[in-house]
């Protein structure tokens, strides 16, 4: 069971479309969705030039899921979940 653990910790993060709430689960995996979102959200307002980056991609805060390319710049910035 142990091998199966760390396989799946050595598994390569996949940039593809998140929806918010799966990408902030990712994230903070032990609390509920919700409170993960909220969190997450908080973390990226408050790195520097994160939100405005996004933006320019065409992010808007009532989309439901991230891009490829927003998933990168939020990984870049915040580092691997």
């Amino acid at each position: 069971m142990k091998a199966k653990e760390e396989e799946k910790e050595a598994a390569p993060f996949v940039y593809r479309s998140y929806g918010k709430s799966e990408l902030a689960s990712l994230y903070l995996p032990h609390i509920l969705p919700g409170s993960a979102m909220k969190a997450f959200n908080e973390w990226i307002i408050a790195f520097p030039g994160l939100t405005a980056r996004l933006q320019a991609t065409g992010f808007m805060r009532n989309a439901k899921r991230y891009t490829p390319a927003q998933v990168r710049m939020i990984v870049e910035a915040i580092g691997e979940p």
